[in-house]
């Protein structure tokens, strides 16, 4: 399943964003890339540890904790905190599969990868290439998305980012572990839950119809959810 999830920020919000990671320390991003993917792998990226990416980290952390799609689609339970990546000058990252369990930042805990995410933080006609394309069971999808949206999509899909031939694009990207860790439970889950939204405007919170649906979803929920 790969989600859109459209105006996570304003442009308002996005430009000062960008006014910041502009200014800051770049950083060579093969560093960071497992012993396959640092063959594939050329980009830039700011350091964790730089009080930069904590501070924007927490900003999209808070941010997705008050997007109602962004809960309904992740059902998230770990969120990796973001990491920021810059591409230009030929930049480009080769096809490969994110890590399956990764060790959260300054914690003995570990995270399943269920869901990869990517905030695009420049606009799509600010540069030239830079497509994220996700491979599926439907073919290839290229996602080149408006800057201050995000997309969601399966950590085990096989995905890549074309060479950027012009200006620079500059994401931040994560890793969720949902609370249900199948992809097609999360997509029938998320499109009962979209049709349980739909409804609300025109069946009135206590109609019995809408009672069932609420409750086939959460007892559905209840048996799936690794908790």
């Amino acid at each position: 399943m790969l989600i859109p999830i459209e105006n996570v920020f304003s442009q308002d919000e996005v430009r000062s964003m960008r006014h910041r990671l502009d200014a800051a320390a770049w950083q060579d991003g093969s560093a960071t890339a497992g012993t396959l993917a640092r063959h594939v792998k050329r980009n830039q990226q700011l350091d964790d540890r730089d009080p930069l990416a904590g501070a924007l980290g927490e900003q999209i952390l808070r941010r997705l904790g008050a997007l109602p799609l962004f809960i309904s689609a992740a059902l998230p339970g770990k969120i990796y905190p973001p990491k920021f990546n810059r591409y230009r000058d030929g930049g480009t990252y080769g096809a490969h599969v994110d890590s399956a369990v990764m060790q959260m930042p300054g914690s003995a805990q570990t995270l399943r990868s269920d869901l990869s995410a990517t905030l695009f933080l420049s606009a799509p006609d600010d540069y030239d290439g830079g497509e994220l394309e996700i491979e599926g069971p439907f073919g290839v999808q290229a996602v080149k998305l408006a800057a201050g949206d995000m997309v969601l999509y399966p950590s085990s899909s096989l995905h890549r980012v074309t060479p950027v031939t012009r200006g620079a694009r500059v994401c931040a990207f994560f890793w969720i572990e949902s609370l249900v860790r199948s992809d097609g439970q999360r997509t029938l889950l998320f499109d009962l839950d979209q049709a349980i939204q739909g409804l609300a405007a025109s069946l009135a919170p206590d109609h019995p119809d809408h009672l069932k649906l609420t409750g086939v979803y959460h007892n559905l929920l209840r048996r799936w959810a690794d908790t």
